[in-house]
């Protein structure tokens, strides 16, 4: 497709022909999310009895981004009573991700509604909510057909991560890994996988989902999951998978896991996984490896020759760490780089080498470059927070945070305002006067400094003997502009053309128009035009959109979150957020589902071709432009 012209945008975005793009169009349903965009409870619990299921169904979504209690009866009784399925539906959305007593109470009664899809939602919204009392209730249910068995394979998958999960539980999630249904599979894979305090794993079923099940998602999540196999059964199948499995993202997964352990054939397995055709494999095994690696030269050999900067650096880290002789040959390796992020990556290396210490300092005052300087940051307080760190070297240190913190760059300020809150670092007894944190905190502003305010009001609570304060809050800023809205197509599409081939989006104006009115804009703008994606992180996502290219960057405003029923898989785009309501200009595409990102992060477009150059993509590459399709 080609990229719609200046006029025809105009006409698009100011007044389209087209009379109904999307459903914004009614300026009821725009009212609706208005008020879900003002948090404005009252007004939207009194659309959930409107003569218009269509209205009460919008309105009881709107309520699962606001997320306050006081709608939870109303949310309960149109769940129990609404004739409108779609309403039902979103109303067990919403309590689910409003959570409390009110909230169990109300699902629990709908487990005998009359539709499966009612009882998968509701089921699932008992998972994210329901307490250790209930949890009988939720074990003890028996599915009438695969829908309501996906709905509670998901149900102990949200348990599992809020450490509910028990041996009951286990087994019958087990008995999912079998399901003939590939997404009751994959609930259960990621159970295995994400959930806490496991007293039991089904080790055999476990091993054959990971080297044999048919879907590579299911793959991936079950390989993962092998880390809580205390014995080595799981060996053989780690060699197969890194060995012949046809998917990266599934060897990824090996290598994080392999890299891990500590076992007899541990090292040979690295080996192979550092020398996989994909680079993201390597990455992830290189960032993966123990200190107490056997084949130290090799990894040298393949640190010095390898062309991957990322790859170079992950591997120089637990090098450094046997043999600080290396800190010169980093440090000239350094000089030599004209590449912003291999610099930044060299640095990180160096927090393995406490002796370090003044060269990262150096580069922290000295470099311009705002990638250099917050990994310069982030390299100290890892230092300060290692085993290597001296008690004689905390002064050195205040002074060089102190120094730091006066040159009010907010990335550098959020790094160091973290480590000076962390009480078992005991700065308090090196700093006497902690002034320079209020002058530092002066020069920022909400919402564009965010995510240096938070660090600094905890630290100055941290130096003042004051509890640890709430996050601060992100007032409203930033309204939508309906009349922009309601004049994008239901499925614009969107070319980004990245220096690694193009990825077309399809926005989802309908599931979160606030955050999709904000990326046209941006695009309108060409804001993302020569954007860097800056941070790559194999088989989870890749992010771009920061102003500063180290992800410490946002613009003078923020946007609400706004949650739906879209769930995060492979090629979901959503927005990076410091915390409810403190999105901007950053986002993310995922490499495949990311099911722990559901109803946390806004997904406001999917993938709809080009996911091989979302795979290739590394650290440093460069979107190139941003263009509107013709739908």
């Amino acid at each position: 497709m080609k990229a719609v012209s200046f006029a025809f945008a105009c006409l698009l975005f100011f007044g389209c022909s087209s009379p109904r793009p999307n459903k914004f169009s009614d300026s009821t349903l725009a009212a609706i999310v208005d008020f879900q965009d003002h948090r404005q409870t009252d007004s939207l619990i009194s659309y959930l009895i409107n003569k218009n299921p269509d209205y009460r169904s919008q309105a009881a979504l709107a309520l699962a981004s606001v997320q306050d209690s006081v709608a939870s009866l109303q949310l309960g009784t149109m769940l129990l009573e609404d004739p409108y399925m779609s309403a039902r539906i979103h109303a067990a959305f919403a309590l689910g991700q409003t959570g409390g007593n009110a909230a169990v109470n109300a699902l629990i009664p709908a487990l005998t509604d009359s539709s499966s899809i009612v009882i998968s939602e509701t089921l699932q919204a008992l998972g994210k909510t329901i307490t250790s009392r209930d949890l009988p209730t939720l074990l003890s249910f028996q599915p009438k057909d695969s829908i309501q068995g996906n709905g509670l394979s998901w149900a102990f998958y949200f348990a599992g991560l809020r450490g509910l999960a028990d041996s009951t539980m286990a087994r019958r999630a087990s008995d999912f890994l079998t399901h003939n249904t590939t997404s009751v599979r994959l609930g259960a894979a990621h159970f295995f996988n994400r959930a806490t305090n496991l007293k039991w794993i089904p080790t055999q079923s476990l091993i054959r989902a990971a080297a044999e099940d048919k879907n590579p998602f299911v793959r991936m999540a079950a390989t993962m999951a092998l880390r809580k196999i205390t014995t080595e059964e799981y060996l053989p199948a780690l060699k197969k998978i890194l060995s012949t499995d046809p998917d990266y993202r599934v060897r990824v997964s090996a290598a994080r896991v392999t890299a891990s352990k500590s076992t007899t054939e541990r090292d040979e397995l690295v080996l192979l996984a550092l020398k996989d055709e994909n680079p993201q494999v390597a990455v992830a095994a290189a960032e993966a490896v123990q200190n107490d690696f056997s084949k130290k030269d090799e990894l040298l050999t393949l640190a010095r020759t390898t062309k991957n900067f990322r790859l170079q650096s992950a591997l120089y880290k637990p090098l450094l760490i046997i043999s600080t002789e290396l800190a010169q040959e980093i440090q000239n390796t350094y000089a030599q780089s004209s590449n912003d992020y291999h610099k930044a990556g060299l640095l990180s290396a160096l927090s393995a080498d406490i002796n370090a210490h003044p060269f990262l300092a150096k580069e922290l005052v000295e470099s311009n470059v705002l990638v250099i300087k917050t990994a310069a940051a982030q390299a100290l307080t890892t230092l300060n927070r290692g085993k290597q760190f001296l008690h004689e070297l905390k002064p050195v240190f205040a002074g060089i945070y102190k120094n730091a913190l006066f040159d009010a760059d907010p990335g550098v300020i959020g790094i160091i305002a973290s480590c000076l809150a962390d009480s078992t670092l005991d700065y308090k007894s090196v700093i006497a006067d902690y002034s320079f944190l209020q002058k530092a905190k002066d020069k920022l502003n909400l919402p564009k400094d965010y995510e240096a305010i938070q660090p600094l009001d905890e630290a100055m609570a941290y130096f003042e003997g004051r509890k640890k304060p709430a996050a601060p809050k992100n007032e409203f800023n930033h309204p939508i502009n309906w009349d922009f809205v309601k004049n994008i197509p239901k499925n614009q599409r969107v070319q980004i053309v990245t220096d690694k081939g193009e990825i077309t989006l399809t926005l989802l104006v309908e599931g979160a128009p606030g955050s999709v009115a904000n990326f046209v804009n941006l695009v309108n703008q060409k804001y993302f035009d020569g954007k860097i994606f800056h941070r790559v992180v194999p088989n989870f996502v890749i992010q771009t959109g920061c102003n500063r290219g180290d992800g410490y960057g946002s613009e003078a405003y923020s946007i609400r979150s706004e949650f739906s029923l879209h769930r995060y898989e492979e090629g979901a785009v959503g927005m990076a957020s410091a915390g409810k309501d403190t999105e901007g200009t950053q986002w993310f595409i995922t490499h495949s589902p990311t099911p722990h990102l559901d109803g946390r992060y806004t997904l406001f477009a999917t993938v709809e071709s080009g996911m091989d150059a979302v795979h290739k993509i590394e650290v440093g590459d460069k979107i190139l432009r941003v263009v509107l399709l013709d739908n």
